[in-house]
Protein backbone atom coordinates (compact mmCIF):
# COMPACT_ATOMS: atom_id res chain seq x y z
CA UNK A 1 0.00 0.00 0.00
CA UNK A 2 1.51 3.24 -0.92
CA UNK A 3 1.28 5.94 1.74
CA UNK A 4 -1.17 8.98 1.81
CA UNK A 5 0.03 12.30 1.60
CA UNK A 6 -2.00 15.32 2.92
CA UNK A 7 -2.19 18.04 0.33
CA UNK A 8 -3.20 21.35 0.39
CA UNK A 9 -4.15 24.08 -2.29
CA UNK A 10 -4.36 27.52 -1.12
CA UNK A 11 -3.71 31.30 -2.55
CA UNK A 12 -6.45 33.96 -3.40
CA UNK A 13 -6.49 32.75 -7.31
CA UNK A 14 -9.21 30.35 -8.72
CA UNK A 15 -8.98 27.15 -9.29
CA UNK A 16 -8.18 25.06 -5.61
CA UNK A 17 -11.57 23.05 -5.92
CA UNK A 18 -11.24 22.56 -9.79
CA UNK A 19 -7.60 21.16 -9.30
CA UNK A 20 -9.44 19.31 -6.38
CA UNK A 21 -11.97 18.09 -8.02
CA UNK A 22 -8.93 17.11 -11.58
CA UNK A 23 -7.36 14.91 -8.77
CA UNK A 24 -10.43 13.37 -7.76
CA UNK A 25 -11.26 12.12 -11.31
CA UNK A 26 -7.86 10.96 -11.88
CA UNK A 27 -7.86 8.67 -8.88
CA UNK A 28 -11.89 7.40 -10.12
CA UNK A 29 -10.02 6.68 -13.99
CA UNK A 30 -7.80 4.21 -11.51
CA UNK A 31 -10.84 3.04 -9.76
CA UNK A 32 -10.15 5.07 -6.55
CA UNK A 33 -13.28 6.04 -4.47
CA UNK A 34 -13.14 9.51 -3.32
CA UNK A 35 -15.05 11.44 -1.24
CA UNK A 36 -15.22 15.78 -1.48
CA UNK A 37 -16.64 17.18 1.91
CA UNK A 38 -18.11 21.11 0.41
CA UNK A 39 -17.92 23.42 3.59
CA UNK A 40 -19.67 26.73 3.29
CA UNK A 41 -21.07 25.26 -0.14
CA UNK A 42 -24.69 24.23 -0.66
CA UNK A 43 -25.51 25.74 -4.57
CA UNK A 44 -27.14 22.81 -6.14
CA UNK A 45 -26.52 24.64 -9.77
CA UNK A 46 -22.81 23.81 -9.69
CA UNK A 47 -21.18 21.89 -12.61
CA UNK A 48 -19.59 20.15 -10.70
CA UNK A 49 -22.65 18.61 -8.74
CA UNK A 50 -23.70 16.99 -12.02
CA UNK A 51 -20.64 15.80 -13.34
CA UNK A 52 -19.87 13.76 -10.44
CA UNK A 53 -23.64 12.13 -10.82
CA UNK A 54 -22.16 10.46 -13.77
CA UNK A 55 -18.92 9.04 -12.15
CA UNK A 56 -19.95 6.99 -9.26
CA UNK A 57 -16.65 6.66 -7.63
CA UNK A 58 -16.68 9.95 -6.29
CA UNK A 59 -19.13 11.34 -4.00
CA UNK A 60 -19.75 14.73 -3.01
CA UNK A 61 -21.69 16.10 0.21
CA UNK A 62 -22.26 19.59 1.14
CA UNK A 63 -22.15 21.17 4.49
CA UNK A 64 -23.46 25.02 3.96
CA UNK A 65 -26.52 27.16 2.82
CA UNK A 66 -27.44 27.59 -0.98
CA UNK A 67 -28.68 29.83 -3.23
CA UNK A 68 -32.57 30.44 -3.10
CA UNK A 69 -32.58 31.08 -7.09
CA UNK A 70 -30.63 27.53 -6.94
CA UNK A 71 -33.73 25.90 -8.90
CA UNK A 72 -33.89 28.69 -11.90
CA UNK A 73 -30.11 28.79 -11.93
CA UNK A 74 -30.02 25.20 -12.54
CA UNK A 75 -32.61 24.88 -15.37
CA UNK A 76 -31.04 27.71 -16.73
CA UNK A 77 -33.79 30.68 -16.37
CA UNK A 78 -31.67 32.41 -14.73
CA UNK A 79 -27.57 32.98 -13.86
CA UNK A 80 -25.65 33.92 -11.04
CA UNK A 81 -25.92 37.28 -10.39
CA UNK A 82 -23.21 37.45 -7.34
CA UNK A 83 -25.69 39.28 -5.29
CA UNK A 84 -23.70 37.41 -2.28
CA UNK A 85 -27.09 35.58 -0.29
CA UNK A 86 -25.34 32.45 0.16
CA UNK A 87 -21.98 33.95 1.49
CA UNK A 88 -23.96 36.11 3.70
CA UNK A 89 -26.04 33.17 5.33
CA UNK A 90 -22.73 30.91 5.39
CA UNK A 91 -20.94 33.70 7.46
CA UNK A 92 -23.20 34.04 10.10
CA UNK A 93 -22.37 32.67 13.46
CA UNK A 94 -24.98 30.25 14.18
CA UNK A 95 -24.44 28.01 11.26
CA UNK A 96 -24.66 24.47 12.10
CA UNK A 97 -23.14 23.04 8.99
CA UNK A 98 -19.01 23.93 9.80
CA UNK A 99 -19.98 21.68 12.53
CA UNK A 100 -22.02 18.98 11.11
CA UNK A 101 -19.59 18.92 8.11
CA UNK A 102 -16.56 18.22 10.66
CA UNK A 103 -18.65 15.23 11.96
CA UNK A 104 -19.08 13.67 8.88
CA UNK A 105 -15.52 14.28 7.36
CA UNK A 106 -14.32 12.45 10.83
CA UNK A 107 -16.89 9.77 10.23
CA UNK A 108 -15.69 9.49 6.42
CA UNK A 109 -11.91 8.86 7.61
CA UNK A 110 -12.66 6.52 10.76
CA UNK A 111 -14.37 4.68 8.24
CA UNK A 112 -12.23 4.54 6.03
CA UNK A 113 -15.02 5.27 3.32
CA UNK A 114 -12.84 6.44 0.41
CA UNK A 115 -8.61 6.43 -0.69
CA UNK A 116 -8.95 10.14 -1.44
CA UNK A 117 -10.91 12.47 0.90
CA UNK A 118 -11.45 16.41 -0.17
CA UNK A 119 -11.54 18.53 2.45
CA UNK A 120 -13.09 22.07 0.50
CA UNK A 121 -13.33 25.52 2.23
CA UNK A 122 -11.65 23.62 5.56
CA UNK A 123 -9.56 27.02 5.76
CA UNK A 124 -12.18 28.79 5.45
CA UNK A 125 -14.09 27.24 8.64
CA UNK A 126 -11.19 27.50 10.45
CA UNK A 127 -10.53 30.98 9.88
CA UNK A 128 -13.86 32.12 10.95
CA UNK A 129 -13.66 30.06 14.21
CA UNK A 130 -16.30 27.46 13.91
CA UNK A 131 -13.82 24.65 14.16
CA UNK A 132 -10.29 24.70 15.36
CA UNK A 133 -6.89 24.30 13.56
CA UNK A 134 -6.50 21.62 16.46
CA UNK A 135 -9.55 19.48 15.65
CA UNK A 136 -8.74 19.53 11.92
CA UNK A 137 -4.95 18.14 12.74
CA UNK A 138 -6.63 15.58 14.81
CA UNK A 139 -8.57 15.08 12.22
CA UNK A 140 -6.05 14.61 9.78
CA UNK A 141 -3.85 12.14 12.36
CA UNK A 142 -6.51 10.17 12.91
CA UNK A 143 -6.32 9.00 8.62
CA UNK A 144 -5.43 5.55 7.56
CA UNK A 145 -2.10 5.21 6.38
CA UNK A 146 -3.02 4.92 2.29
CA UNK A 147 -5.56 7.87 2.93
CA UNK A 148 -4.69 10.82 0.93
CA UNK A 149 -6.51 13.78 2.18
CA UNK A 150 -6.68 17.61 0.12
CA UNK A 151 -7.77 20.52 2.28
CA UNK A 152 -8.76 23.69 0.19
CA UNK A 153 -8.88 27.29 0.56
CA UNK A 154 -7.47 30.95 1.22
CA UNK A 155 -5.22 32.04 4.00
CA UNK A 156 -4.74 27.81 4.91
CA UNK A 157 -3.31 27.82 8.53
CA UNK A 158 0.68 27.45 8.86
CA UNK A 159 0.11 24.71 11.09
CA UNK A 160 -1.80 22.77 8.55
CA UNK A 161 0.80 23.62 5.62
CA UNK A 162 3.27 22.71 8.26
CA UNK A 163 1.87 18.77 8.10
CA UNK A 164 1.10 19.07 4.44
CA UNK A 165 3.00 17.31 1.53
CA UNK A 166 2.15 19.04 -0.69
CA UNK A 167 1.55 22.54 -0.96
CA UNK A 168 0.35 24.98 -4.31
CA UNK A 169 -0.98 27.97 -3.67
CA UNK A 170 -2.75 29.93 -6.45
CA UNK A 171 -1.83 33.44 -7.27
CA UNK A 172 -4.44 35.59 -9.41
CA UNK A 173 -2.67 37.44 -12.24
CA UNK A 174 -5.46 38.41 -14.01
CA UNK A 175 -9.01 37.47 -13.96
CA UNK A 176 -11.59 39.41 -15.84
CA UNK A 177 -14.23 39.16 -12.92
CA UNK A 178 -11.67 41.50 -11.65
CA UNK A 179 -11.76 43.61 -14.56
CA UNK A 180 -15.35 43.61 -14.69
CA UNK A 181 -15.20 42.19 -18.28
CA UNK A 182 -17.28 38.89 -17.50
CA UNK A 183 -20.35 37.94 -15.01
CA UNK A 184 -20.03 34.60 -13.61
CA UNK A 185 -20.16 32.48 -16.76
CA UNK A 186 -22.30 28.56 -16.06
CA UNK A 187 -19.90 25.85 -16.88
CA UNK A 188 -16.95 27.97 -16.06
CA UNK A 189 -17.43 29.38 -12.70
CA UNK A 190 -19.87 28.08 -11.51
Amino acid sequence: MTPGLIQVYTGDGKGKTTAALGLCLRAAGHGKRCEIIQFQKGSAYMGELYAIQRVPEIAITQFGWGCPRSALIRSGFAHCVNCGDCFRRNRAPENPWPRLGLAYASEVLREGRAELVVLDEVSYIMNRGYVTVDEVLSLLRSRPAGMEVVLTGRRMPPEIIEQAHLVTELFPQKHPLADGVSPSRRGIEY
